[in-house]
């Protein structure tokens, strides 16, 4: 079930360099709605993703490390050597699969689905979902906690202080449309 620390998860990059999107999934980790993983190489990429967006290097740096302080366990290792032998449409997505494979993973949340074939996935015990699918299962199976973990992540948020709804309305505008009319359902 997916409600739960055992339910374990790699973010592919594309759902951690929103900002809007990886709040949204800390916020639901740190309640222990699942448990995040991710790998140097997806923080390589990431770190790759901020700076083309012009992010410093310091800043870059200091995200990274939030990161891993939050979720010292999230950091997969000795992953590498699985790499090679995986076979994905786009080579370069092999890394997290691999990850996946290492750390025992449930599902990698990617929204980059067509990437992921169901039926290879299945063959390790594995599913991809996209960001969107990934947090309205969460809310579904544990509302109260997902709706405490979102408002206090808004209450949390600085530059610039927005309301719930205001909040809300930035999820939809990033692709996380049902997670937000699910989330707003609950408020």
């Amino acid at each position: 079930m997916i409600h739960s620390v055992r339910f374990i998860c790699v973010l592919d990059t594309n759902v951690i360099y929103p900002i809007e999107l990886r709040d949204l999934l800390f916020w639901f980790a740190h309640y222990d709605l699942y448990t995040p993983k991710w790998s140097a190489h997806i923080f390589d990429e990431w770190a790759s993703v901020m700076r083309r967006k012009g992010i410093a290097e310091t800043e870059v740096a200091k995200r990274i490390s939030k990161a891993n302080l939050a979720f010292p366990d999230a950091f997969v290792s000795n992953y590498s050597g699985l790499i090679s032998s995986l076979d994905l449409p786009d080579r370069k997505d092999c890394h997290v699969l691999a990850a996946a494979i290492k750390t025992n993973a449930n599902v990698i949340v990617t929204n980059n689905i067509k990437h992921f074939p169901k039926a290879y996935l299945a063959s390790f015990g594995l599913s991809a979902k996209t960001a969107d699918d990934f947090l309205t299962d969460i809310i579904d199976l544990n509302p109260e906690q997902a709706v405490r973990a979102f408002k206090e992540m808004v209450l949390n948020r600085r530059n610039p202080d927005l309301d719930e709804l205001q909040v809300l309305d930035i999820l939809r505008k990033r692709g996380l449309k049902d997670t937000a009319d699910f989330l707003h359902s609950q408020l």
